[in-house]
């Protein structure tokens, strides 16, 4: 067995205290003989999202012997309120205990530089890997398995029920709803995500006439309305033959609901989530998507907004093919030609004759596609400046919207979740508004006449609101992501993004390099020498000394298969991650930057 790094693991402590811990205070000494995974995420993150789905099959797996604990790390400032984050983990369907961690004190002593991070302590209290981004499960498994094996050798494991308390379930019609649609009866369609079905409502938005789904089991059942199953669904469409498409989120398909039949098909998507190399056009149901969040019908096709990988797809029903219609997989807020575009989990679409508008929540920021493929943004500057300010366009904040609807006068109405608010954008005079305030994480609105229908998600219902003649007078705030920046030495920097190949794999060298790295920097004058793609992890970057402050974007990628000689077909698997490192040019400072893909840093101090 490979000797490990012994690192003892720092003690787990957070403000906001314990979630799904039944009130009792968790400390890694107590749970001491037990195989603990520690999960850094910020609900606004998709890949954390992802994460906790591939978690729940490990918890499942080992439920004895393997402690997960979320250590809920904010990325924006709503996130780190408590009640946001409550419920967040029931949104999410989280059944392991969560630290709320608001000031980032555990996210300070682990060193952790990246949404989504897992961090292995073995049974006797030390770090004994550490994996930056999603899709690193499978390594986590070989070493669970290993970990197993060695301390229960050496009697250093103790089996039994985990810290889980579930919370207790409330009574509600609705249970963070995503979406909603009018359908041509009058009604309106929902997506009820957290139970996992679509309700339709009654005009009134509250009688419940029918819920689609089996409702509180996940699954990707193709059926009647009483025996469809869904999995956290969250866009609707309405298509032109008086069907809806649906954005069955977390089964990475597209889902068709026909309102007269009450039958459920699908559309597009194998049930299983892309993966770079994976096919990016072909046959709908031959290709893997990625979390679609949001759907909408424009020049004869369904638009995709694809969060998983910050793209925009299109599903064209006359031939049932799906494509990459814009995006990169880059993350980030990038203008240009389609092809070129950088979009940021982009979770919300509207579409009109001139332009399909999209809200691109990491970003907080109103983007828009023109017909003739050119991405422009009217709202919002980058992945780390947010906040609730009106006016010129070119100054406005917004904060994690999460859904655009098109209004009568060709302004947009965008639901701006994380300022509870409803906001206008008027393309004619470029200026921002509140419409209204007081709502609790709205992710969508439709028009209903002169009104609006906003899906309040965190109050568990949809609230009509009559289109306000005047705006709502707010005080303007600005807010940047808080997290502290890491103080480096002007000039020459070496960045080495670790990564260590799983346990019985190596890399992937049978077609080239299995390895990619890409740097850019905001703003780009910070980096004099390194910016651009290449195949090493390593990279030497030269700072300009004239450029105070600024941020490093990093992303790495690596493919390892399985190292037996004696299978012709070794199973693949490719390590992704993406960082934004807030840097501070210092004398005095590192001159060396490592970030942890997969392994751990053998140059730590």
């Amino acid at each position: 067995m490979t000797k490990r790094v012994r690192v003892r693991a720092p003690e787990l402590i957070g403000k906001g205290g314990w979630i799904n811990a039944g009130d009792k205070e968790l400390s890694l000494a107590e749970l001491r003989g037990r195989i603990v995974i520690v999960d850094f995420w910020t609900f606004c993150c998709v890949n954390c999202l992802h994460v906790i789905d591939e978690l729940r099959e490990l918890e499942h797996r080992h439920p004895d012997t393997v402690v997960v604990i979320g250590v809920h790390s904010p990325k924006f400032v709503h996130e780190a309120e408590h009640a946001a984050v409550v419920d967040a983990v029931e949104r999410y369907g989280v059944e392991h205990p969560v630290l709320d961690d608001p000031e980032l004190a555990t996210w300070k002593q682990y060193a952790v530089r990246a949404w989504p991070t897992l961090v292995v302590v073995d049974p006797e209290g030390y770090v004994v890997a550490q994996h930056a981004g999603e899709g690193h499960v499978h390594a986590i498994e070989r070493l669970v398995r290993e970990l197993e094996t060695e301390h229960g050798a050496k009697g250093t494991l103790r089996r039994g029920d985990g810290p889980y308390v579930a919370p207790e379930p409330e009574a509600t019609v609705l249970r963070f709803p995503g979406k909603a649609v009018l359908l041509p009866s009058g009604n309106f369609l929902v997506s009820d995500t957290t139970r996992h079905q679509l309700v339709e409502l009654a005009p009134d938005a509250e009688t419940v006439v029918r819920r689609i789904g089996q409702g509180e089991n996940r699954g990707m059942t193709d059926s009647t309305w009483v025996r469809s199953r869904f999995n956290e669904p969250q866009g609707l469409a309405l298509l032109p033959d008086g069907s809806v498409v649906v954005a069955d989120t977390v089964n990475h398909t597209l889902r068709r609901y026909d309102p007269e039949s009450g039958r459920t098909t699908t559309l597009a998507g194998t049930g299983h989530q892309w993966m770079r190399g994976d096919d990016t056009s072909g046959p709908g149901r031959e290709v893997n998507l990625s979390s679609p969040w949001d759907v909408a019908w424009w020049q004869g096709k369904v638009w995709i907004a694809m969060a998983g990988i910050h793209q925009l797809w299109t599903y064209d029903p006359a031939d049932e093919t799906v494509a990459v219609a814009a995006g990169t997989t880059n993350e980030g807020l990038v203008d240009g030609p389609a092809a070129e575009a950088w979009f940021a989990q982009p979770s919300g679409l509207a579409a009109t004759p001139e332009r399909l508008w999209v809200a691109d929540s990491e970003t907080s920021a109103l983007r828009w596609l023109d017909p003739d493929g050119t991405v422009h943004t009217a709202v919002g500057t980058g992945l780390f400046d947010f906040g609730h300010r009106d006016g010129a366009a070119e100054q406005a904040l917004l904060q994690h919207p999460l859904g655009v609807t098109a209004l009568p006068d060709g302004s947009v109405a965008v639901s701006d979740t994380y300022n509870h608010a409803l906001r206008r954008y008027d393309p004619a005079t470029g200026e921002v508004t509140t419409l209204a305030t007081d709502l609790r994480e709205p992710s969508g609105a439709v028009l209903v006449g002169g009104d609006l229908v906003v899906v309040e998600s965190a109050r568990h219902r949809l609230t009509r609101l009559r289109l306000p003649e005047e705006a709502v007078r707010v005080a303007s705030v600005a807010h940047r992501t808080p997290r502290a920046a890491t103080e480096v030495a002007p000039g020459r920097l070496r960045l080495d993004v670790v990564f260590q190949a799983p346990a019985g794999q190596k890399l992937d060298t049978r077609y080239g390099p299995s390895t990619r790295l890409l740097i850019s920097a905001t703003p780009p004058g910070l980096l004099v020498e390194g910016e651009g793609a290449g195949t090493e992890l390593s990279r030497t970057l030269h700072l300009d000394p004239a450029v105070a402050e600024g941020v490093l974007h990093v992303s790495a990628m690596a493919a390892s298969c399985d190292d037996d000689p004696r299978n012709e077909y070794p199973a693949c698997h490719v390590h992704q991650q993406d960082w934004g490192v807030p840097v501070r040019l210092t004398e005095g400072g590192t001159d060396r930057l490592p970030l942890v893909l997969a392994g751990m840093d053998d140059q730590a101090p």
